[in-house]
């Protein structure tokens, strides 16, 4: 699996998201747009509209992910918008397979996330129904927070989940993915990698995009799991 980037446009600026997309392209793999509304966390941001805005003025594949209390009412229509990846949170879908498959049904790549305190194990039988997997390395609502360790067993576990199970699962990240932070999550077993601030809060986005990738790169090629995966093979 190739290293991906998907710059996060929360910490972008608001009044010129057609332009902070064309920074980053096209240099990411994806544009990342975080979807809240102040119920399932604190923070309000944007939402449909937007989305479908937005798709409309950039050539990068929309990876959406829904912070919101109701994924299984919303979730299809930001695939059937033109989304690549709709991404919904296990802490608020109701009917987890129902809404993954109608998201691919709509054309998009399904994604679950979990939060910080969330255990990955029981949903180790939902692999067979995402295209991805997110583990949320803060507390979702706000960007610019500082990483949270004590997710790196959790996603080594889930890197071991997806090795069982032969899936094609992406793992991704999302949260305080910087220089500091990124090649330890390669290591552990991420290859898609969000990353707000690190990105946006630089003098040129593109650059920084091409540099997080090269040390997800490095560390990738020396991590003991794609070893294992290669050997599987």
């Amino acid at each position: 699996m190739a290293v991906q980037i998907s710059p996060s446009i929360l910490s972008a600026d608001f009044a010129r998201l057609a332009d902070e997309a064309a920074a980053v392209t096209p240099a990411a793999d994806w544009l990342h747009v975080d979807v809240m509304d102040y119920h399932f966390v604190p923070n309000l941001t944007l939402g449909l509209p937007v989305v479908e805005s937005l798709l409309r003025h950039t050539s990068l594949p929309v990876d959406c992910h829904l912070m919101i209390d109701d994924p299984d009412q919303w979730a299809p229509s930001y695939a059937e918008a033109g989304a690549g990846n709709v991404t919904i949170h296990a802490e608020a879908v109701k009917a987890p397979v129902r809404t993954l498959r109608e998201i691919r049904k709509a054309g998009a790549r399904a994604g679950l996330a979990l939060n910080p305190g969330t255990a990955v194990q029981p949903y180790e039988d939902l692999l067979g129904e995402v295209d991805m997997l997110l583990l949320m390395t803060v507390e979702p609502g706000f960007g610019g927070q500082k990483f949270l360790d004590l997710v790196m067993p959790k996603l080594r576990q889930a890197r071991a989940m997806v090795e069982r199970h032969g899936t094609e699962v992406w793992l991704q990240v999302d949260g305080g993915v910087s220089d500091e932070t990124i090649e330890r999550c390669a290591d552990a077993g991420a290859d898609v990698f969000v990353a707000g601030s690190a990105v946006y809060s630089a003098d040129d986005p593109g650059r920084a995009v091409q540099e997080l990738r090269a040390q997800a790169e490095k560390a990738t090629a020396h991590a003991a799991w794609t070893k294992r995966t290669s050997d599987a093979r």
